[in-house]
C-alpha cells in the first residue's frame, strides 16, 4: 500500500482516461454485515464518505460503530472514472482510497461520525499517512447532505485546536460536497474498489494496516 515519495494532485488534463464501467465484479453483499453494498437501504439511511489512508482498516474499524448500515471500499475525489487500484495507486486518477458510510442518524449522529474519523488518523499529514505516501493516502470528507457538511467544518474547527495544543500541524482534510456547491467543484461520484478490498480485514485478519491515529480526543461541538 505504498505510493510516490513525493506526490503532487494530478490535472484534469494529465488524469488517466478511465473507462466506461467497472473493469471487475463487485459483491452485492457485506461479508460481516449482510447487507447491500450499493444498495437499497432503508429509508432515512444517511450516506457519507470519509477518506482517511488506506482503506481497509478504516473501513474494519467504521463497520463495528452501532447505527452503521453498511460500509464499502472505494475511490473518489479525482477525475479517472471507474478506475481500478493498479490506476489509483499511480497518482494519475486524482482520487484517494475512500470508505461509503451508510448509517442511520437516529443513531449515529454526524458528529459523532465524524468525531471517530478524526480520531482514526492523523489529520495533518497531507499526501500521506505514516508510510503510506501519494495523493490516493490523503485525508478528506465528502458529504452528501448540507447538514453533513455544516458538522464536518464545526468538527474539525473544534480539533484543530485541539491538535495544536498537542504539538501537530494545521489540519489538511479535504472537505467538499459530493455535488458543486456555492462555487466549490464537487467531489463526484464514489467508485466501489475490486472484492478483495472490500470487507479485507474480516478476510485477511492478520493483514497489513496500520493505524495512524494521533491519540488526541476530537470533541463534540457544543
Amino acid at each position: 500500500m505504498f505510493g510516490m515519495l513525493n506526490p503532487t494532485m494530478v490535472s484534469p488534463e494529465h488524469a488517466l482516461r478511465g473507462r466506461d464501467d467497472y473493469a471487475y465484479w463487485i459483491p452485492e453483499r457485506h461479508a460481516v454485515l449482510g447487507t447491500p453494498l450499493m444498495g437499497p437501504w432503508p429509508e432515512g439511511t444517511a450516506v457519507l464518505h470519509l477518506a482517511l489512508g488506506c482503506f481497509w482498516g478504516a473501513e474494519k474499524a467504521l463497520w463495528q460503530l452501532p447505527g452503521v448500515v453498511t460500509t464499502a471500499a472505494g475511490y473518489m475525489g479525482g477525475y479517472t472514472p471507474f478506475p481500478t487500484y493498479e490506476e489509483t495507486c499511480t497518482g494519475r486518477t486524482g482520487h484517494t482510497e475512500t470508505v461509503l458510510v451508510a448509517y442511520d442518524p437516529t443513531v449515529l449522529s454526524h458528529a459523532e461520525l465524524l468525531r471517530t474519523f478524526w480520531t482514526l488518523h492523523d489529520p495533518t499529514q497531507g499526501f500521506r499517512q505514516g508510510n503510506d505516501r501519494g495523493t490516493q493516502y490523503r485525508s478528506a470528507i465528502f458529504t452528501t447532505t448540507p447538514e453533513q457538511l455544516e458538522a464536518a467544518f464545526a468538527t474539525r474547527d473544534a480539533y484543530a485546536p485541539e491538535l495544536r495544543a498537542h504539538g501537530y500541524g494545521d489540519i489538511t482534510t479535504e472537505i467538499r460536497s459530493v455535488d458543486d456547491r456555492d462555487g466549490v467543484p464537487g467531489a463526484g461520484r464514489f467508485y466501489y474498489a475490486e472484492d478483495y478490498h472490500q470487507q479485507y480485514l474480516h478476510k485477511v485478519p492478520n493483514g497489513y494496516c496500520p493505524v495512524h491515529s494521533t491519540g488526541v480526543a476530537c470533541p463534540i461541538p457544543g
